[in-house]
């Protein structure tokens, strides 16, 4: 028999081991759930730019021909009201698709590109465990957190998994990084913390429901669905357009 004893909890520590146990579920759920939300975030960025790169430039091309075709025809009635209304949105139309539609090519195709492997979304959920804002004790640990939230989310973006390293290993050689100690003044803490993470993941369930509420997105599932039966989407769109704008620079070389 073992001369040594299990000492008995006391209810307080029997209470903070339970609720250890469930802050580190919830710990992983919302690293889970946050990697889950900035690769939704970052594949729907991804697919604007590149409907950018192929539909937006041809309807800022297409609303440009319209507005000088509008322009032409009010030269020759400069008096029709109307048809100075119809100018001035033709070419209020043609300034917003213009801008819309204003970007770096070389910069826009590699945001077309988000494709994080596999090792960096595991890499972020671990880091997200450590550093994520809603572990914070008070604001000033909420702020710095959120600091370093901020990097690690523009690594991820990045698909940078050295600078990933690099932030997490500045986060956990700070002081700051130093837990108290005491029964008490912990499983207050810990309470805390695993309410601040019940009311994020409310926050991000929220934001993911949003963006899957969006325009963007059924385009996008339009295009990826057809994508599946060999259908290119865009391509298509581009095409109509293309014949469109055909169309509209003929009539206003005949005017």
């Amino acid at each position: 028999m073992s001369g040594q004893t299990s000492r008995w909890q006391t209810p307080e520590e029997q209470e903070l081991s339970k609720k250890q146990e469930e802050l580190v579920s919830l710990q992983s759920l919302l690293a889970q759930r946050e990697l889950d939300l900035i690769t939704f975030q970052g594949e729907l960025s991804a697919f604007e730019h590149r409907y950018l790169r192929i539909i937006g430039t041809r309807y800022a091309e297409l609303d440009e021909v319209e507005a000088q075709i509008a322009e032409t025809l009010s030269r020759s009635c400069p008096k029709n009201l109307e048809m100075k209304t119809r100018v001035s949105e033709a070419r209020a139309r043609a300034n917003v698709s213009g801008e819309a539609s204003q970007f770096d090519q070389d910069s826009i195709k590699q945001r077309e590109r988000f494709t994080p492997s596999d090792e960096l979304k595991k890499f972020f959920r671990e880091a997200a465990k450590c550093i994520h804002p809603d572990l914070a004790t008070d604001e000033v640990d909420r702020e710095r957190r959120q600091r370093f939230m901020v990097k690690l989310n523009r690594a991820y973006n990045e698909g940078n998994e050295v600078r990933l390293r690099e932030i997490l290993r500045e986060w956990e050689s700070s002081p700051n990084a130093i837990k108290g100690e005491g029964v008490g003044p912990e499983l207050i803490r810990i309470i805390r913390k695993i309410s601040q993470i019940q009311k994020r993941l409310e926050t991000i369930e929220t934001a993911i429901a949003r963006l899957q509420s969006s325009d963007l997105y059924r385009l996008k599932e339009e295009v990826d669905n057809a994508g599946t039966k060999g259908q290119n989407l865009l391509n298509e769109m581009a095409s109509r357009l293309d014949q469109q704008i055909a169309a509209a620079k003929d009539h206003l070389a005949a005017l």
